[in-house]
């Protein structure tokens, strides 16, 4: 079973009890990330956040994502040139992403042991995190692309 993420109110309260100062931006953003089970960009961020804080700043959005990413709330999900995407489960878990579309879903993970191969050991590696991603297409990208080679 999925271990569950951290809440709002849980990650607010941790962060409070940290000594982080928290803006009503930055509650906002951290909010919105936890409470979504979409992976936004930055860009997706500013604009939802923006709906609350018609004046707040991607420069201010992008501050507040990269500190609560080192603070451990949230993680960051980079594709070489894509836009980083941010993720509000902090919780060990894999993912599932549309090769189509870019959704992404999260899914269970199967334990860092079972994963562990005798390379690791071999090469004196020490594991301190690690990142499972499945690459395909999502129902809706297989339906439309099974309607398009359908019509031809």
């Amino acid at each position: 079973m999925m271990q569950q993420k951290r809440s709002y109110s849980q990650s607010l309260a941790d962060l409070k009890a940290r000594g982080i100062r928290l803006t009503p931006q930055r509650q906002v953003i951290l909010q919105f990330l936890k409470e979504t089970d979409e992976h936004p960009t930055a860009e997706q961020v500013y604009q939802k956040i923006g709906e609350q804080f018609p004046g707040i700043s991607l420069a201010t959005v992008y501050n507040t994502l990269n500190m609560l990413k080192e603070l451990g709330v949230i993680r960051e999900m980079s594709y070489g040139d894509m836009s980083s995407r941010y993720d509000g489960n902090d919780t060990e878990h894999a993912h599932l992403v549309c090769q189509s579309c870019n959704h992404v879903i999260d899914i269970m993970c199967p334990p860092q042991e079972m994963l562990a191969t005798p390379d690791i050991a071999q090469h004196s590696f020490k594991v301190h995190s690690y990142r499972l991603e499945y690459y395909g297409a999502c129902p809706a990208c297989q339906t439309a692309q099974s309607i398009k080679s359908d019509a031809s």
